[in-house]
């Protein structure tokens, strides 16, 4: 499995596909598919039985996932790239832009 350099919790940016330029908080990470899924961006209508949490059932909007590819960190409002490096004992990560600890 390869390492991730977006968290959740992350502010992200859609870099490519149907939904580029959206901005949103990464809510769940799913690393085995390389995917995430960021709060507000590429909504899917889901069609839902009746059940006991909800009894009307119909059409709900819910967030998809999306690849990690498409998406870039947000720092100071403007996307960078990551980078790891070592500081002291400590990994931290950091923006190539602005060569600030995240």
């Amino acid at each position: 499995m390869k390492k991730l350099k977006i968290k959740t919790g992350d502010t992200v940016k859609v870099i490519a596909g149907d939904h580029k330029g959206s901005e949103g908080k990464v809510m769940q990470i799913l690393k085995e598919k390389n995917r995430a899924i960021v709060e507000g961006v590429n909504m899917i209508s889901k069609h839902t039985k009746p059940s006991a949490q909800s009894p009307q059932g119909g059409i709900v909007k819910k967030e998809a996932s999306i690849d990690v590819s498409n998406l870039s960190l947000v720092e100071n409002g403007v996307a960078t790239r990551v980078g790891y490096r070592t500081e002291g004992e400590n990994k931290v990560r950091f923006s190539k832009k602005s060569d600030k600890a995240i």
